[in-house]
């Protein structure tokens, strides 16, 4: 069996693991680091439960090779908090209640601050376009859209905020 050796920054982390040619991203993630937020949904980019970000773009997890992943960048659900404060994304799900059974909102926060980073004042309409990729089976995705809608105006509050300068005495 070839292994072929891969390095990642994942989460700002430097990670390396010698792995199969045909390992996917999603299971180098979960298995190799340990990183099990990051979902397995369906195996065939459908559902979007696997979106990660790959050098700032969302990227499907599941149908991405991890040998693809070399020397990229990568950021999962596990790095979306500031220490114990939460992502203005994840705040809102909280919030709005845009999670049920969860299996979805790993990969549904991901893929919506992609959205965000894109366009910080998405219309309902762009919202709903911007995470038709991803599935969700329980919520009906009002409190989804509700929930994103929250952290874009939250985003944008925070960069509209002045920045607090310090001055010599």
């Amino acid at each position: 069996m070839t292994t072929q050796h891969v390095k990642v920054t994942v989460n700002g982390e430097v990670r390396e693991a010698d792995v199969e040619p045909r390992l996917l991203l999603v299971h180098l993630l979960r298995e190799n680091f340990g990183l099990t937020g990051t979902h397995v949904g369906c195996d065939t980019s459908n559902c979007g439960a696997c979106t990660v970000h790959v050098n700032g773009m969302s990227a499907k997890s599941c149908t991405m090779l991890a040998v693809q992943a070399d020397g990229a960048e990568v950021k999962t659900i596990e790095g979306m908090a500031n220490g114990a404060a939460l992502h203005p994304l994840q705040q809102g799900f909280w919030d709005q209640h845009g999670l049920q059974c969860g299996f979805c909102t790993p990969g549904m926060i991901m893929q919506s601050a992609w959205l965000l980073e894109q366009n910080p004042d998405p219309s309902e309409d762009e919202i709903r376009l911007g995470i038709s990729g991803n599935l969700c089976r329980c919520t009906g995705y009002v409190n989804i859209v509700k929930a994103i809608q929250q952290a874009a105006g939250e985003l944008r509050a925070a960069d509209a905020a002045p920045v607090a300068s310090v001055t010599a005495s």
